[in-house]
């Protein structure tokens, strides 16, 4: 039996032939995504504070070894950031101050909002807090700084930190999320695929003949007349 090939023509012919299903399924998945993204995800802001951590006091004559150990320290100083330790002062001082769907505000809520992250060979902690509210978010940021900044030193031998930058909430935020024309871009390429490889399956599972030429190639043999079908 001789393996049947499909030519690029009968490709696009296939695609022209159900080139409205393919529409229709790609401007469907567009305009849900843009559904979805502008009226039923409720967008999110994040906001940062910039603090500086030394393991002690710098002095003129510091060496280069302390602040090696001082970076790699900064992973430390990121847990501690993250621990009950500190988020229990931080809900504390916060309730009534901060909204949450779950009621009295706790470390746990706090850890799921806030992310540390260091510059690259650096002793800068970025304190990160994502929320729906960006006033909320940046009163959360510098709260967590402010404490982390009193009690790191009963913690560890650290005895200068110095807070770079507080979150300000900025007239011209714009949520992180949801991206509702990234959202709709990806829509239209999943959609399109989509329409695409349902075409083909459809022409797969079609197994009518429909024109002279398929008669032919069917049944190798040349086709000698044509009933034509008409209403009496």
């Amino acid at each position: 039996m001789e393996e049947q090939t499909i030519s690029l023509q009968e490709i696009f012919a296939i695609i022209r032939k159900r080139l409205g299903l393919i529409l229709f399924i790609t401007l469907f998945t567009a305009t849900i995504s843009g559904i979805v993204s502008f009226f039923l995800i409720t967008p999110k802001y994040q906001l940062s504070t910039q603090i500086l951590v030394n393991r002690s006091q710098v002095e003129q004559n510091f060496s280069t070894n302390e602040v090696q150990t001082n970076i790699q320290l900064i992973n430390t100083y990121s847990v501690i950031i993250m621990s009950p330790r500190i988020l229990d002062i931080v809900a504390e001082e916060l309730q009534g101050e901060v909204t949450t769907e779950g009621g009295e505000l706790t470390a746990n809520h706090l850890k799921g909002k806030i992310s540390v992250n260091s510059h690259e060979d650096s002793q800068v902690l970025n304190i990160t807090v994502e929320d729906t509210d960006p006033h909320q978010a940046a009163l959360i940021a510098n709260k967590v700084a402010d404490v982390f900044q009193r009690e790191v030193p009963s913690i560890m031998n650290v005895d200068n930190v110095s807070i770079l930058s507080e979150a300000v909430v900025r007239e011209e935020i714009a949520p992180v999320s949801p991206k509702p024309l990234l959202n709709i871009a990806v829509a239209l390429v999943v959609g399109l695929m989509l329409g695409i490889g349902l075409t083909f399956l459809l022409e797969y599972l079609d197994n009518t003949l429909k024109s002279e030429q398929e008669i032919e190639n069917y049944l190798e043999i040349p086709v000698l007349g044509v009933i034509t079908s008409f209403k009496p």
